[in-house]
């Protein structure tokens, strides 16, 4: 998802200035990475560039001018066209972990010990993302859910990876 891709799906339901842009993106998207107000009217820029959106109207008061923005038809069939488009899930077949237990065997150090030095930072990555879903909102909680069930399969990985130390020393030996 980019930036102008959120900014489409929020502007859906009503024209937003860009100040109110940035408050819902942050609450809704940027939970980790809120946005800085440059980014915002970057993003504002090129949409209406694009066609995606249109000033709807200015208001002046005693700051700058604050323009609402609204969707467009364009800019409906954006989202659309995110929304039915399936994202490509993550292959994960070459990792700099297994770099490491490589390497490790290679240069005669204990790919064991790699293992449970990994091991450990990923059981306190579960503990922090386990005390951030309980204080946090039912977003937080999907979000730190699926980052759980993420680390939960690393480490099952782990684990299954350890019963095939043995017989990997020898693959990479030969």
């Amino acid at each position: 998802m980019t930036i102008g891709t959120a900014f489409l799906a929020l502007l859906e339901g009503r024209s937003q200035h860009g100040y109110d842009l940035k408050r819902a993106y942050d609450q809704h998207f940027g939970h980790d990475r809120p946005l800085h107000y440059g980014q915002v009217y970057t993003t504002l820029a090129k949409l209406l560039r694009n066609g995606l959106v249109t000033v709807d109207g200015v208001e002046g008061g005693n700051g700058p001018d604050r323009k609402r923005y609204s969707i467009t038809e364009a800019g409906v069939t954006d989202v659309q066209r995110w929304l039915s488009e399936p994202e490509t899930p993550d292959q994960y077949l070459q990792s700099s972990l297994y770099d490491k237990i490589v390497g490790a065997l290679l240069t005669g150090r204990s790919a064991a010990d790699v293992l449970d030095v990994q091991r450990d930072e990923h059981l306190v990555a579960m503990r922090e993302l386990t005390r951030r879903k309980q204080a946090g909102d039912l977003a937080d909680r999907i979000i730190c859910d699926r980052a759980l069930f993420h680390l939960d399969a690393d480490l099952r990985w782990l684990e299954h990876t350890a019963t095939l130390l043995d017989e990997l020393a020898e693959q990479v030996r030969r």
